[in-house]
């Protein structure tokens, strides 16, 4: 799902798998719904429903606020113009909060997800080395480790 794409958005993907078959799903890359104004969990949540989200990128992207304002959230000011665009891919973290991540990675497991998260690069705010090593430093304390265990507490 990308902008400027035949499939952009949540809905999109489900009328084209349903078209075409299960074999057919979302490479989840929550970095192209945020310029949307999409809410990442909420469609999480809806993919889930219909386990259509095969692969999971952990790419960030950060609002500039005034510019949207000016110039919508589909703003094609060139990337390295960063002062003047309306939104900027960011690493992990940088777009949104450890919370946030926290939420999606979450969000991932309660709908059955338990694929990898690749960290995609594309912030030009840093060096790739550098945005790798905070994506993974942010994504190693929101990632569980274990299965969760019995709800001993509901009996």
């Amino acid at each position: 799902m990308h902008p400027n794409m035949l499939v952009y958005e949540p809905h999109g993907m489900a009328r084209l798998r349903e078209e075409t078959g299960e074999r057919i799903g979302a490479n989840f890359d929550p970095s192209h719904l945020y310029w949307q104004g999409i809410t990442i969990t909420d469609a999480i949540r809806y993919l889930g429903e219909r386990d259509a989200i095969h692969h999971v990128h952990a790419k960030d992207t950060k609002i500039y606020d005034a510019q949207a304002r000016e110039k919508g959230v589909l703003d094609t000011t060139a990337y390295d113009d960063e002062p003047n665009r309306s939104w900027l891919f960011r690493s992990v973290g940088y777009g949104h909060g450890e919370g946030h991540w926290k939420d999606i990675v979450s969000t991932l497991r309660m709908v059955g997800y338990d694929g990898a998260l690749s960290i995609e690069h594309e912030d030009s705010l840093t060096s790739s080395r550098e945005g790798l090593e905070k994506a993974v430093d942010l994504l190693e304390r929101a990632v569980f480790e274990t299965e969760p265990g019995e709800a001993y507490w509901a009996e």
